[in-house]
């Protein structure tokens, strides 16, 4: 009678360390992804929220590990919230009761489609980038080309509301653009354009401060990225054979403490919408098309050596090298993807010192300890 007492026992116990092993696998399996210029990777979850897949009418369980491909449908419960990577340094978040279909991630032809519910994107850039992240909704189709904050409401059947708190959207069916402090409510026939109101600017809801939350949480993830993480991700693995590697403005960077990604740009400079700065850049020698010397000159090749990067991230003076600028298309070929900003701004200050922020390097033989 013990033996058979403690069998039902036994059984439970392995069936959670199974569970357990996998979820640790799981989490293990995209530390291992550590850098990446992909979209559609699944950063937050909070309640319950579910995906199917592109041909499929089951839906499942989404977990944080989740990584979509072109097609993949989500949807929120009414308790769910989800955050979706974007291109590097755009996020799209997702409020309860919502769903959205990844309709192509690629980073040339990004494209989301808001199917019902709620969604902010929070796009992040400098002065002068022209980003190209297309949202469909089924009254519209808008091409967010600013860095800025960026609400869709979906009502089915009914109508669109679009609230640019901040930055630049261009409305695909009449190439109107819109800018910050306005909202546009499209119908099956129509669309109007009006300043937002006092009362609209201030309202907030539920999703636009667990959106701000996560907008705080990913921009300390990147303060937090030390040089020995640097070292050992990209010794781990040779970014420069990734084709979409030297394109754009940055990557996605798996910081494990925090269970996320943070955005891990190529230059200082870069901020959130919502005030928050991207302090720790990366110098990558080869953005673009070629790669800067310490005198400013461009080569087509890496320098000899078998991987001799520069080192600190500088071009000797004391600021990081401007990367080259990219092919026309940014993240992609073709016309799609961000384009380059004119000039590359210094260092920032470090708010907590009063001191310039260190330079980084992805020089894995003499990371800057």
């Amino acid at each position: 009678m013990r033996k058979i007492t403690c069998l039902p026992v036994l059984s439970v116990f392995a069936v959670a360390l199974l569970l357990s092993c996998s979820v640790q696998s799981l989490a293990q399996n995209r530390e291992k992804f550590v850098i990446s210029a992909k979209a559609g990777g699944i950063n937050a979850i909070t309640g319950q929220a579910s995906v199917t897949s592109k041909g499929q009418t089951d839906w499942q369980a989404l977990m944080v590990t989740d990584n979509l491909n072109s097609g993949d449908r989500v949807r929120t419960a009414f308790d769910g919230r989800v955050e979706i990577l974007l291109n590097p340094g755009s996020f799209l978040r997702m409020a309860s009761n919502s769903e959205v279909e990844l309709s192509n991630n690629s980073l040339s032809s990004l494209e989301v489609l808001l199917i019902k519910g709620t969604a902010i994107v929070e796009a992040t850039g400098l002065d002068g980038v022209e980003l190209n992240i297309n949202i469909s909704t089924p009254h519209t189709k808008i091409a967010i080309v600013r860095e800025g904050l960026y609400r869709l409401s979906v009502v089915p059947g009914d109508t669109t509301e679009l609230v640019v708190r901040k930055g630049r959207v261009i409305l695909s069916d009449s190439h109107t653009k819109v800018k910050g402090g306005n909202k546009v409510v499209f119908s099956q026939t129509n669309v109007s354009v009006a300043k937002m109101t006092k009362e609209e600017k201030k309202r907030q809801e539920e999703i636009d401060e667990w959106s701000k939350e996560r907008a705080e949480t990913v921009a300390r993830a990147n303060r937090r990225i030390t040089n020995s993480m640097l070292a050992a991700a990209f010794t781990a693995r040779d970014p420069w054979n990734d084709r979409f590697f030297g394109r754009g403005f940055g990557l996605w960077f798996y910081n494990s403490h925090y269970g996320c990604y943070t955005f891990l740009p190529w230059y200082y400079g870069w901020r959130s919408p919502y005030g928050t700065q991207y302090s720790t850049p990366i110098y990558n020698p080869y953005a673009g098309r070629g790669y800067t010397g310490s005198g400013g000159t461009t080569t087509a090749n890496p320098p000899s050596g078998g991987g001799s990067y520069p080192s600190g991230g500088s071009n000797g003076g004391g600021r990081p090298a401007a990367p080259v600028s990219p092919p026309s298309g940014g993240y992609g070929n073709g016309g799609g993807g961000a384009r380059q900003p004119a000039s590359m701004p210094s260092r920032p200050i470090e708010s907590d010192t009063g001191r310039p922020m260190p330079n980084k390097s992805m020089e894995p033989s003499r990371p800057n300890n």
